[in-house]
């Protein structure tokens, strides 16, 4: 009987040889997968395991880590440290355009203080009767913010410069 460690990071089993072997099949598991036997302490990848080594096409790996914990931070690849400074305002930028997006404010936090502006008269101007077209806007753009990877968020809004949808 075997322990394993999900995708979610949650722990699952005991299940027997057969039921990870099916979770194989079905993609649900695959060689990095963490597992432990019921009997064992230490995690490896289930590609370790001489009878499920046949199950993946790849060769095994060498063994992660002995915690679940380790393991997980080193199958990850490190973020690209000029990426992630650039898409520091995804999150901000997208919270605002949906909660303030009739004013432009996720305009402004991304530097497009020209859209910002329009988005913000329009709505002033308009004594608010075209306010609710602006939000629709920003609400429609904040959920895009956040949707992207940060690598297309920048390529896209940072870098490209783009200032609508």
């Amino acid at each position: 009987m075997y322990k394993i460690i999900g995708a979610d990071g949650k722990q699952y089993g005991p299940v027997t040889v057969e039921q990870l072997r099916r979770w194989i099949a079905e993609g649900r598991a695959v060689g990095q997968t963490l597992a432990q036997l019921e009997t064992a302490l230490d995690w490896k990848a289930l590609s370790q395991f001489p009878e499920f080594a046949g199950d993946f096409a790849a060769p095994p790996i060498p063994p992660l880590a002995q915690s679940p914990g380790a393991a997980s931070a080193a199958s990850f690849p490190a973020p690209n440290p000029v990426v992630a400074s650039k898409a520091s305002s995804k999150i901000a930028a997208g919270i605002c355009g949906i909660l303030l997006g009739g004013f432009g404010v996720h305009k402004f936090i991304l530097g497009n203080t020209g859209a910002g502006i329009a988005m913000l008269l329009i709505s002033l101007l308009s004594c608010f009767v075209l306010y609710g077209v602006m939000h629709l806007i920003g609400l429609i753009e904040g959920i895009l913010y956040l949707t992207k990877t940060d690598e297309e968020f920048v390529r896209v809004y940072v870098d490209g410069h783009k200032s609508w949808f």
